[in-house]
């Protein structure tokens, strides 16, 4: 990890998607907006919490909108940049699309840092976009008081590669494509504790992009994917389950972990947004008696960049995870299944 002039997370009360709003409250600034389905061509508006906004705009095109951003997780400006652009492009892949253009979101404390760090924020985004083959097309930016970044971003589909988080079926196999941990290794960096070797480790999982999420849009047999971010594997799950009406059943032995993640979260190195996720839905999980905390706070881990949770026809299951591992993801794993019964997410030890 390379060190700077200012260590941008000491400017930063939460990094990462940490940052998001706990689930139960963003529940309730949305509970009285306006609804969005009195229009037609609006395909996937609030509804169910989906990860992006999909607009058909006829019968062989969708456009699929979303925007992301957070303060530092890390201290390197250029790696900060990369993993902010990741996410924000992770949500056009967890709908099934393909993204054909950003827009950069920066809001930098000016007087605190220095100018060539805003910089290489910047450049990072931009490299990340062209490996996407996107650009960075334009965007907005303002003096704040923490330091933030990252994207709004189009992309495109065919309205039959439309994928939502409420498509699941009862008896589809659960896939997780990436390992959880990086709010514990977020909370670790904060503390200068998290191990040299880890750190790349977690730089690779969250400027891994979910391109894959564009080919499995393809596939008829994969019938939802979203994106595990800041709500963490039980809280996107529970959307999942909401939104498909269905039992999510979670295996924790099978979750795929970042390599240091269950020993630092046993010695205590917990983001806040874990306990935040927790008291907003714990009241819908169902966990097995005499589960430690810790294990706990894994799965309620906010993740940054995170992977798709993706629920498919359970004979083509591990066809589906060896083409997922084939495309890059090695750590893909099925981690659970979807059952008929009261949508909450069960956890299975």
């Amino acid at each position: 990890m390379n060190t700077h002039k200012v260590r941008l997370t000491s400017l930063a009360h939460g990094g990462g998607c940490g940052c998001k709003l706990a689930p139960s409250v963003l529940q309730e600034l949305l509970a009285d907006q306006p609804a969005a389905a009195v229009y037609k061509q609006l395909l996937v508006g609030t509804e169910t919490s989906d990860d992006a906004a999909v607009w058909q705009v006829d019968e062989n095109t969708c456009i699929i909108a979303t925007t992301d951003f957070f303060m530092p997780m890390v201290d390197d400006p250029y790696d900060f940049g990369r993993i902010a652009a990741t996410n924000a492009l992770s949500d056009v892949y967890a709908m099934g699309g393909k993204p054909v253009m950003a827009l950069a979101i920066l809001g930098m404390p000016v007087d605190k840092i220095p100018t060539e760090m805003v910089r290489e924020i910047l450049k990072g985004g931009a490299a990340v976009c062209a490996s996407a083959g996107i650009p960075v097309a334009g965007g907005h930016s303002i003096d704040c008081p923490e330091p933030v970044y990252g994207l709004a971003v189009i992309g495109t589909c065919r309205p039959e590669q439309v994928r939502r988080n409420s498509g699941a079926r009862a008896g589809d196999a659960l896939i997780l494509t990436k390992p959880i941990g990086v709010g514990i290794y977020s909370a670790a960096i904060k503390k200068s504790a998290l191990p040299p070797p880890a750190y790349p480790e977690m730089i690779g999982t969250t400027t891994l992009l979910n391109k894959v999420g564009t080919e499995l849009g393809t596939d008829a047999d994969v019938h939802a994917i979203t994106d595990v971010t800041g709500f963490g594997v039980l809280g996107h799950g529970l959307e999942m389950a909401r939104g498909s009406g269905l039992t999510l059943v979670l295996e924790a032995d099978a979750v795929p972990l970042l390599s240091e993640a269950a020993a630092l979260a046993q010695q205590g190195f917990v983001t806040g947004a874990s306990h935040r996720n927790w008291a907003s839905y714990g009241h819908d999980v169902r966990l097995p008696e005499g589960l430690p905390d810790w294990r706990r706070h894994l799965l309620a881990d906010p993740q940054t960049s995170g992977g798709l949770l993706v629920a498919c026809a359970p004979e083509r299951a591990d066809a589906i995870v060896r083409k997922i591992a084939a495309a890059g993801y090695p750590a893909a794993r099925v981690i659970g299944r979807a059952e008929s019964g009261e949508p909450v997410v069960k956890v299975i030890a």
